[in-house]
Order: structure tokens, then C-alpha cells, then sequence
């Protein structure tokens, strides 16, 4: 299973290791999304691929909204940015592939402001069983705080998913709560409404949960356990 960390040296990312594909691991569907089993990396809960219809829906924005137990946390996701990536998370929320999961990580580095979830394992290294294509952003203002230019604005309310490297999305995504600042690598696919920003704010004012090695961690698991109970897609 592959391992959605953060990696912290001379910069920071939201980046892994990726296992290598199987030799013999099944095609991908045949729509242009090219949803791709991952055998060597099972589902951490059972659900089927999603539908890949030849003209995946492009135009529009669907909402959802994630019910946690410390408020909601409302989304609205955007096709036209990225239509694969919006097309996989419904089919996951209908096949409730969310439902009565944890967010396993918090970050809190002056740069990189995220609350990580879509892991029924809550270890950071599961998925649903396949990966798919990129839909980088490519109209990002570069970070104010990289004097490189290098590193681009992921700013405060904005959806995004996480990955193991190039064309490997599944199903774990990130919540930005504070401007940050990262290579473009990572597909935005919907923004955070204003009463999700207030109960994603809620979350990072309870901290991250000390461990003996840290007692004053800024990344690891959120100290407030916040638990997605249900997705609801609002049609």
C-alpha cells in the first residue's frame, strides 16, 4: 500500500513512494479517465471502478458536504477543473466509501496548512483499489513565501487530492485551512465553503496529538479526532 506523507527537508510537499505497478495488473477502463486497478494496493474497503462514460462531465459544479462529528463541512466540487478527479470522489461518496472514516493528518507548518482525509484504514496508506490521471492546475500564483517561484498558492479553502507522485490519485484528498505553499502537483478539484472553512478551523485550533518523541508536533494526527460520518451529494 502506498503511503501519502509529508517529506520535510529543504522544502515541503505532500509526496511518497509509490509501490511499482504489477506486470500483471488488469487494464484500465477504456473512457478517458483510464481508471487503473492496483492490485499490489488493494481497496482498503470494497467498491468497484468508477463508470468511465466517453464524455465525462466537464461543466458545472456538484455539492457535497462532508457531516463529521465536529460540524459540517460543506464543498462544492468543480468539473470543469477537473472532471475525472470529481467523477471518482462521487462515485466513492456513493458507494460510501467515505462514510465513518477519520481524517488521520494535520499540518501546521508555516507554509503547509492541511487537514488530510479519505482513508478508511486510518493509516495514511489506503485507497480504493485504483489510481488515475493528474488534473494539475496550471493558473496558480506563485507563493509569496518562495522567493524561487518555484512553489505555487494553494490558498485557504481549496480541495485538492493527495498522491504518491505523478498520475497515481486515489481516494485520499486534502483541505487547505491556511495559505500554502506547493509545487503544482497536486489536482484542485473544488473549494471549501465558508461554514467548512469555520469547522476546518476548529480542527486546527485543537492541535495535533503530542507523541513521546514530539510533544509539540506540526504534522501527525489530529488531537480532535475528526470523523467524516456520512457524504452526502447534494443532486
Amino acid at each position: 500500500m502506498r503511503s501519502l506523507t509529508l517529506v520535510v527537508a529543504t522544502t515541503i510537499a505532500l509526496a511518497a513512494v509509490a509501490t511499482p505497478a504489477s506486470a500483471h495488473e488488469p487494464g484500465p477502463t477504456t473512457g478517458p479517465c483510464q481508471y487503473t486497478p492496483t492490485p499490489d494496493e488493494p481497496a482498503a474497503r470494497p467498491v468497484p471502478l468508477p463508470g468511465d462514460p466517453r464524455r465525462t462531465p466537464d461543466r458545472g459544479t456538484v455539492r457535497v458536504v462532508l457531516r463529521t462529528n465536529l460540524g459540517q463541512i460543506p464543498l462544492v466540487l468543480d468539473r470543469a477543473a477537473a472532471p475525472c478527479t470529481v467523477q471518482s470522489f462521487l462515485h466513492l461518496a456513493r458507494h460510501r466509501f467515505y462514510d465513518r472514516t477519520v481524517c488521520h493528518r494535520l499540518t501546521a507548518y508555516p507554509t503547509l496548512k492541511v487537514l488530510q482525509c479519505g482513508d478508511p484504514s486510518g493509516t495514511g496508506e489506503g485507497g480504493p483499489g485504483y489510481r488515475y490521471r493528474d488534473e494539475l492546475p496550471t493558473d496558480l500564483p506563485p507563493a509569496p513565501t518562495d522567493p524561487t517561484g518555484v512553489r505555487r498558492l494553494y490558498a485557504r479553502g481549496v480541495l485538492a487530492m493527495a498522491n504518491a507522485g505523478p498520475d497515481t490519485n486515489g481516494s485520499q484528498f486534502f483541505l487547505v485551512y491556511g495559505d500554502s505553499a506547493l509545487r503544482p502537483n497536486y489536482s484542485i478539484f473544488g473549494q471549501v465553503t465558508a461554514p467548512g472553512l469555520t469547522t476546518l478551523d476548529k480542527v486546527a485550533a485543537g492541535g495535533i496529538e503530542p507523541t513521546t518523541d514530539d510533544p509539540a508536533p506540526v504534522d501527525g494526527t489530529p488531537a480532535l479526532r475528526t470523523e467524516i460520518r456520512k457524504v452526502r451529494v447534494n443532486h
